[in-house]
């Protein structure tokens, strides 16, 4: 597939479209969510009901909700024992390509830096997956950089195929597909898929992907869609919180799996909380969301959408990941590493951005114990 500047809705002709209107209604309502017109009397309003709605969600995303964060924390804990009780569930990613046909300019990945690129052959991953799983974990996440050429669906099938063997829940984080082929590769033994919108800001977008089939918007937003189309069990959310407005990308984010979660009842729904990390595009740490505005976003979520999950990844710190796991996060990853391989043998690639949290599987285990929750390796039965 070339590499080549297009339209924000120009298609490849390999691209399949959706009869949906799902982005339109997620950015009509976004267009009417202000920040700044909500009062401390919205956010208790909000705090107050049992069931909320999106004007509520909007509340607590507010700059009004600020002095609430401690309430805000309460009724999330309160939510999160009712629904998954004191359990954790603990997984961790591998990466098993960094080829990249995208231009995207905070990303290590980007086709344009001059990074060691690598791909794990299939005898490799199986050694990966076997350390890994000797750790304990039953539960994994495959990565790859997007690149259709290099990652195409029949290896990402076949690395699939690989974890089945070892792993009970298998999610992918990798380009967006199209239906059939997430049924595909559901077939293979897949049964998560996460894809990361970035920024529901089509302008700050399009300003942000120069190049390659991801400066597409409407066909990476309705990628979870297809998923569940292709008989996905579950599907993750996230923005990557630093990129644009971040309240306004977390209300996006919000509206988005919500409205999937009433077309698609059976669906499992998640919200991943990443913010920006340092990269070789962009070496300075200095992320404009800071981790009071995080816990605000992570706290909404939980408290809009009880019943979802929540997963707190190694871009954040150790001490930020330890408390937020008491209150609304769910998941927790742990042995991570981001680059090419590297658990049963060196790195053979660089990594995609700098982790925060190097801790081992056995470390972030402990430390959920000495809080008192409990650590779970296996949440889901493969039948």
């Amino acid at each position: 597939m070339p590499l080549i500047k297009v339209d924000a809705e120009e298609y490849y002709d390999n691209m399949e479209r959706l009869p949906t209107d799902l982005m339109d209604q997620v950015l009509a309502l976004t267009k009417e969510f202000d920040p700044a017109k909500y009062t401390s009397s919205d956010v208790v309003r909000a705090l107050e009901k049992d069931h909320l709605l999106p004007e509520d969600f909007a509340a607590l995303l507010s700059p009004a909700a600020d002095p609430y964060l401690e309430k805000m924390a309460e009724r999330a804990r309160d939510e999160t024992r009712r629904h998954f009780g004191n359990s954790v569930c603990m997984f961790t990613p591998i990466y098993t390509s960094n080829y990249c046909t995208n231009q995207c300019v905070y990303c290590g990945f980007n086709c344009k830096n001059q990074i060691h690129r690598a791909k794990l052959s299939i005898e490799e991953v199986d050694t990966e997956m076997k350390a890994i799983a000797s750790t304990g974990l039953t539960e994994i996440l495959i990565l790859t950089g997007e690149s259709r050429t290099m990652s195409d669906i029949e290896y990402i099938g076949e690395c699939i195929k690989v974890a089945a063997k070892y792993f009970s829940s298998i999610g992918m984080e990798v380009y967006p597909m199209n239906s059939d082929e997430y049924r595909y590769l559901r077939d293979c033994g897949a049964d998560y898929v996460t894809v990361f919108q970035e920024t529901y800001d089509p302008k700050r977008y399009a300003e942000l992907h120069l190049g390659g089939p991801k400066r597409i918007f409407s066909y990476r937003f309705n990628a979870q869609e297809r998923a569940l189309r292709g008989g996905m069990r579950g599907v993750a959310f996230g923005a990557l919180l630093g990129l644009g407005d971040f309240r306004k990308d977390a209300f996006s984010c919000g509206m988005h799996a919500y409205l999937l979660q009433r077309k698609y009842p059976h669906a499992e729904i998640s919200f991943s909380l990443p913010r920006l990390r340092p990269c070789i595009s962009n070496e300075k740490d200095d992320n404009p969301v800071h981790e009071r505005q995080l816990l605000q976003v992570a706290l909404a979520y939980r408290i809009f959408m009880p019943f979802a999950g929540e997963t707190i990844s190694t871009r954040e710190c150790k001490d930020f990941r330890d408390n937020i796991v008491g209150l609304c996060a769910t998941k927790i990853s742990a042995g991570v590493c981001v680059g090419i391989g590297g658990r049963a043998e060196e790195e053979k690639g660089d990594e995609q951005f700098d982790i925060s949290d190097p801790r081992s599987v056995e470390e972030v285990r402990k430390a959920l114990v000495d809080k008192g929750l409990q650590p779970v390796f296996n949440d889901y039965v493969r039948v």
